[in-house]
């Protein structure tokens, strides 16, 4: 039985950096090429990032993408490494350059692979299945295609697909009807809790299906409000895992797999009522493997180190990706602000991190102890900056009282963040979680304002539950824990009125999260809630403040996704809504 060496090249691509983003194939193809291997392939996309979303609809871009990827064979072949065969992610169209492109009534825009060698593109693999649900829209932009393509490489017909085409199935029934020796499938798929047991459950499923084994490349990197965990797995047809990758780093896996070689020496099209398919013999066989490598098995997250990881990489890309040299944001002393300083200095580092103290009347002695108190257990550049002389010339001049008045207060920490972020060009954070922006617990133009939300994705539970992780895994590493032991333990409070708590305005955030999770995340009714043991009037309650807020949701900050449903392009309601429902 044949042994091929492959290498997946696990990158973090950025959106349209074509150059940028095919540097990054051709560092991969030298380390490949030195390592020996027979072929390297490349994430969905690798060379216009993913997701391109309506740059799709460019026809400008398009153009880009196929002329980069003519260019990128040439150099591939200009660095010494032409002789490797090179599965490229990229955006492609069908036909020449009309003023429309688009799936309706124009030129047929393509999710497409490249198979690259000795400076030429030998075939176009265009995706099959699109994916039209959550945070996907591939069916607003692509036309599927109905070839595969096989490789012959090293005596062993190698099939491509792409992504989606795992979860859908009709390219791996039609490998298997090919009798392909390996299966590579290149993705871009973005992170949720629980995902990486699901891909691997159905990598598993295909490999078994097949009847030979399946490289499953995934990108990495946070992209807006995604982030893609990598994790990319070789799997063999019994459904062992031969090799993998680490999750939310870039890495390039290199793996040994032994398959089945090519059932005979011809070229061989076939053709199904599913797909047609096509052999394609390169051009020079490749060395045979005599001596084999050590497989790399990546270690596993715990699941709160998981969840850190990617709300880690997802802030830090959105800074840098962006350009941007700097954060700032309000640290209250509370939960929230906390956790995502500490998230910040992990990301980006301590002296990027700017954190301001705005004191009010109702402000806490201890609340400003711990903010101080966290800014130097981290590091944190920290300044102080009073608002109640600036409240008290706002009343002054204008007669409001109760909730207008900690609205206020709120707003006027919301514009001294912008004006420091303009004088300084610093990116302002807004430290809210889940749980307040599906209720509504947070003010527009106040404590909202800001470029990116990063926990915006964490109910409140979970908010807690990373804190004290954060501070257990300094423990173990005999480190500064960074969160103040009082700043998790004391009762959680906006501090806008004399002895506010949360638990004033909403129930406790064991009972509320749990029925968020349930509206929000799973759709239920609220006649599902009860009947899980959530009492009526609670439900009703919290179903009608996320109801009503859903224009606040509308103008927030992006931040990470890391749910089944998080607040943005997975879950599209009207603003206008009188449904109630049961």
């Amino acid at each position: 039985m044949p042994t091929l060496r492959i290498a997946l090249a696990q990158d973090n691509p950025v959106v349209g950096d074509l150059d940028h983003n095919a540097d990054l194939i051709r560092r991969a193809a030298t380390a490949a090429t030195a390592a020996g291997a027979h072929l390297l392939a490349t994430g969905e996309q690798s060379l216009t990032g993913y997701p391109v979303e309506d740059l799709a609809l460019r026809h400008s871009f398009v153009e880009a993408s196929r002329d980069r990827l003519v260019r990128l064979a040439a150099e591939l072949a200009e660095d010494g490494n032409g002789a490797l065969p090179v599965a490229v992610g990229y955006l492609d169209a069908d036909g020449p350059n009309p003023a429309t492109i688009g799936p309706v009534g124009g030129r047929g825009v393509r999710n497409a692979l490249a198979l690259i060698q000795d400076g030429k593109v030998l075939f176009r693999y265009y995706k099959r299945h699109f994916p039209n649900y959550g945070v996907f829209d591939e069916e607003r932009y692509f036309v599927p295609g109905h070839e595969l393509h096989l490789a012959r490489i090293g005596g062993v017909d190698v099939a491509f697909t792409i992504c989606e085409d795992l979860w859908g199935g009709v390219p791996f029934a039609v490998a298997a009807e090919a009798e392909a020796g390996l299966v590579v499938n290149i993705n871009a798929s973005p992170y949720e809790q629980g995902k990486q047991e699901r891909r691997l459950a159905l990598v598993r499923d295909r490999a078994a299906e097949v009847g030979a084994p399946v490289a499953y490349l995934n990108i990495v990197g946070g992209q807006d409000d995604l982030v893609f965990d990598g994790g990319s797995v070789v799997v063999g047809a019994d459904g062992a895992v031969l090799a993998s990758a680490r999750r939310f780093a870039s890495e390039l896996l290199i793996a040994d797999v032994e398959a089945a070689a090519a059932a005979d020496a011809d070229i061989a099209n076939h053709s199904t009522t599913a797909m047609s398919t096509s052999v394609h013999v390169l051009s020079a066989e490749p060395a045979a493997v005599e001596t084999r490598i050590e497989p790399s098995h990546a270690p596993e997250l715990g699941r709160l180190e998981e969840i850190w990881e990617a709300l880690r990489l997802g802030l830090g890309d959105y800074v840098e990706k962006n350009g941007f040299q700097s954060v700032i944001f309000g640290l209250s002393g509370g939960i929230d602000s906390a956790l995502t300083a500490v998230l910040a200095r992990d990301a980006i580092g301590a002296d990027r991190v700017h954190v301001v103290s705005m004191p009010s009347q109702y402000s806490s002695s201890h609340s400003l102890d711990d903010a101080a108190d966290l800014a130097r257990r981290c590091g944190l550049h920290y300044s102080v900056e009073a608002i109640q002389p600036i409240v008290d010339a706002y009343l002054a001049e204008v007669a409001i009282s109760g909730l207008a008045v900690e609205n206020l207060q709120a707003r006027v920490r919301g514009s001294l963040l912008m004006a420091l972020s303009n004088q300084h060009g610093h990116l302002v954070l807004a430290p809210g979680n889940k749980s307040e922006y599906a209720v509504g617990y947070s003010t527009i133009y106040g404590d909202a304002v800001g470029g990116f939300a990063p926990i915006k994705d964490v109910l409140k539970t979970l908010v807690y539950e990373l804190a004290t992780w954060r501070n257990e895994k300094a423990r173990s590493l005999g480190e500064t824990e960074p969160i103040p032991e009082n700043t998790i333990l004391k009762p959680p409070s906006a501090e806008l009125r004399p002895d506010q708590k949360d638990s004033d305005s909403l129930p406790d955030y064991e009972v509320l999260d749990g029925i968020l999770t349930g509206y929000v995340d799973g759709d239920a009714g609220r006649e599902d809630l009860v009947e899980q043991g959530y009492p009526a009037d609670v439900v009703e309650r919290v179903a009608a403040l996320v109801d009503r807020a859903e224009y606040k949701r509308r103008q927030s900050a992006p931040g990470t996704k890391i749910t089944v449903k998080s607040f943005g392009r997975d879950r599209r309601l009207p603003i206008t809504n009188r449904f109630r429902g049961k």
